[in-house]
């Protein structure tokens, strides 16, 4: 496959800190990657060091072919980059600001006035050109700073918490222009919200302590969940014991947890061996039993619980002293 972005070794030592250790994955293009891992788990790090604004101290990064760094020039061309805080001048207003970002770009004529208008109206930031950034909402500030980001139509986006700062509404609208311009770019989004790995990203990396733990789509992310595949029913609380015990005596079957609920009734969690598919085996048993159920549903499983697995336990080992022989 031909990857746009390729990243090999990559390591960033800060005196006795090793922020980045040993880190390496390919994106290929119409691909979005979430880039996850705790605060201080080297996210910043490793995407300052791709768009060749730290140096590794070992490792290596090319995008599109063009390496960070023999030729961080042409590198930086292909790249679009939004960094964590989105810096810009204070003193400019928003389209000052891209008229100032299209110069550095070298964009002329009438595909400069175009891209201006274009991206304005994509981030929506239409209202606010004439104001001094200074003055600007956060979520102003990075909607300024994606439009810098796209202004040159890149075929590399890094984007450091992109919807960092944005009510609901603005959220949406921004994973949705990361879906549409997905399908031409390598994109990577740092994020420390779950959902939406889930929203718009094709393949999820976590890191933790500098080191690569997950390298997966969203879909194998969520299925390393307990609770994939577990049978959630609302049952007259009457009739729960003994479900429980019922559902407990199926090999199938790994838990049975319980929680009140209002009205008389009572939620079940049904927790499967093994991840397996438990849904039809529970139904019959419920029918069966003409136990009083008012609702059956399937988890798809819980990215939150995966990630707090995935990152304490990597913290664990990492901090547990070696046993002396």
């Amino acid at each position: 496959m031909d990857y746009a972005i390729e990243v090999k070794n990559l390591s960033k030592q800060f005196g006795s800190l090793r922020a980045v250790d040993d880190v390496s994955f390919n994106v290929a293009r119409g691909e979005v990657l979430g880039f996850l891992g705790p605060n201080g788990a080297g996210k910043s790090t490793t995407m300052k060091m791709i768009a060749g604004f730290l140096e590794p101290t070992h490792g290596t990064v090319s995008l599109c072919g063009y390496d960070v760094l023999t030729d961080p020039i042409s590198l930086k061309k292909k790249l679009g980059y939004l960094p964590e805080g989105a810096p810009a001048y204070g003193e400019m207003t928003p389209l000052t600001f891209l008229n100032f970002i299209a110069d550095i770009r070298g964009l002329k004529g009438r595909y400069r006035k175009e891209r201006i208008i274009d991206v304005v109206e994509k981030i929506h930031i239409e209202g606010v050109l004439h104001q001094s950034i200074d003055t600007l909402s956060k979520g102003f500030k990075r909607r300024v700073g994606m439009a810098q980001a796209i202004l040159h139509d890149p075929d590399v986006l890094i984007m450091d918490e992109p919807t960092d700062g944005l009510d609901p509404n603005q959220k949406h609208e921004v994973r949705t222009l990361i879906q549409n311009m997905a399908k031409d770019k390598a994109i990577i989004i740092s994020t420390h919200i779950l959902e939406e790995v889930d929203a718009v990203c094709d393949r999820a990396i976590i890191i933790s302590k500098g080191q690569l733990l997950f390298n997966g789509t969203p879909t194998e992310l969520i299925a390393k969940s307990k609770f994939h595949n577990a049978v959630s029913l609302l049952i007259n609380t009457n009739q729960s014991g003994a479900a429980k015990l019922a559902l407990l005596n199926l090999p199938s079957v790994k838990a049975v947890e319980i929680e009140e609920q209002p009205m008389g009734m009572s939620q079940l969690l049904v927790i499967p061996t093994n991840a397996m598919s438990i849904a039809g085996t529970v139904s019959s048993l419920v029918n069966n039993n003409g136990w009083g159920v008012e609702q059956l549903r399937v988890e798809a499983g819980r990215v939150d619980e995966v990630f707090r697995d995935i990152t304490i336990g990597s913290v664990k080992k990492l901090t547990e002293p070696e046993h002396l022989s």
